[in-house]
């Protein structure tokens, strides 16, 4: 079993990073994770190369993203500003070498199908209608890296303003549930 955890905070001892040491603790196998801020991840720069040639010229960390051996990924995530913070936006673009391919040369990434989870933590209201963007951006990334993300898997906290995640016990509960879910084969 291989996890890839790719960590869109700037963080290291905040609550997206409290919480993803609980869900590391509970996974089996290898956890292999990408920081958004911190990773070699360049931007898109629209080269082009992927008209021509198969998946995207550029190697940084993005390879580690795209590896095929990995069986789960989970997107854990600050909210800025009802989005995900621009690094996780790179990422995003950064998948756009797919529609290239499929448009200029007519093939597709073979991608193996994984489990997926999306974790996003944030401060203000507790109103499951802020994070408007932020979560269909996440599932996105997901979808685009062919991981199937299920309703039990997503966590949305945005209560930090009053209390540290890390503190919510049933986000804490929620955490060890969703590892159990990628941890079953």
């Amino acid at each position: 079993m291989k996890t890839l955890i790719i960590n869109g905070s700037p963080r290291e001892n905040g609550d997206t990073a409290k919480l993803l040491s609980i869900l590391k603790q509970n996974l089996n196998g290898e956890v292999i994770e990408v920081s958004a801020f911190s990773g070699n991840i360049s931007p898109c720069t629209d080269c082009r190369e992927c008209r021509t040639a198969k998946g995207c010229d550029v190697r940084d960390d993005m390879r580690i993203i795209l590896d095929n051996t990995i069986d789960n990924i989970a997107i854990s995530s600050p909210i800025y500003d009802n989005s995900l913070p621009s690094p996780m936006i790179k990422i995003q673009n950064r998948l756009n070498f797919m529609y290239a391919n499929k448009k200029f040369m007519n093939i597709r990434p073979e991608l193996k199908s994984k489990k997926g989870a999306v974790i996003l933590v944030g401060g203000g209201e507790d109103n499951p209608h802020l994070p408007m963007v932020a979560l269909p951006v996440a599932e996105y990334i997901l979808e685009r890296l062919n991981a199937k993300v299920a309703k039990q898997n997503i966590i949305l906290y945005q209560n930090t303003d009053n209390k540290p995640a890390i503190q919510d016990i049933e986000t804490v509960q929620k955490i060890k549930e969703i590892a159990e879910r990628l941890n079953e084969t």
